[in-house]
């Protein structure tokens, strides 16, 4: 997905770059869903999708499903490496603030009797920006890795989809896969058991 993309996700004032599959009133093609029987059947349909190599996509349950992530091929999160950088570089913007202050542009003061710009003095503030900084990063990396927030989404078109939350099971591919055609995909879906396969709108 582009960043443009993304962005347009985030907020409805930014128009979504052209889509490449439209349906034939002239909507802009989010993807498509299909449902299936039983969580075994849509742990094993998951399986093969992540074979064909699809990555835009995703599974959708009334209830966790024991080991789908393995079944999907979800990765590990970057998001310890996030929140590491940023608080590491909160904890060193804290250090070169106080140090260009003490040892720099403000000197004459003696602190705990130490020389001008030495740390010791500066380890609580290194500490708590260090700290501040990464728990944003925590909070907004988390909502931007997500998806969130979203004001709405296109599968809530969908009254099939909707049944999710009744109990049924559904695989949802997004038009934004590089993997991605119409023909090839559904035929993929079918090959997996999935039934009553859905072309899903964008209306923007």
């Amino acid at each position: 997905m582009s960043i443009v993309q993304t962005v347009a996700d985030y907020l409805p004032i930014v128009p979504k770059p052209r889509p490449k599959y439209v349906t034939e009133n002239g909507k802009r093609v989010h993807g498509l869903i299909a449902e299936y029987d039983t969580p075994a059947d849509v742990y094993h349909a998951a399986e093969k999708i992540r074979d064909a190599g699809y990555k835009k996509w995703d599974v959708h349950s009334p209830f966790p499903i024991h080991g789908i992530e393995e079944a999907m091929g979800v990765k590990r999160t970057i998001l310890p490496y996030i929140v590491f950088k940023v608080g590491l570089g909160g904890a060193f913007g804290g250090w070169l603030l106080q140090y260009w202050i003490t040892a720099v542009d403000y000197t004459g003061f003696t602190v705990q009797g130490k020389p001008y710009g030495a740390w010791e003095p500066f380890t609580m503030i290194i500490f708590e920006l260090g700290v501040l900084h990464a728990a944003f990063a925590a909070l907004i990396g988390m909502l931007m890795l997500n998806g969130l927030p979203r004001w709405n989404h296109p599968l809530f078109s969908s009254d099939r989809f909707l049944g999710t939350s009744q109990g049924k099971f559904m695989i949802g591919i997004e038009a934004t896969d590089k993997s991605f055609d119409p023909e090839a995909s559904r035929a993929l879906l079918e090959s997996t058991g999935g039934n009553d396969i859905e072309i899903i709108e964008d209306d923007d």
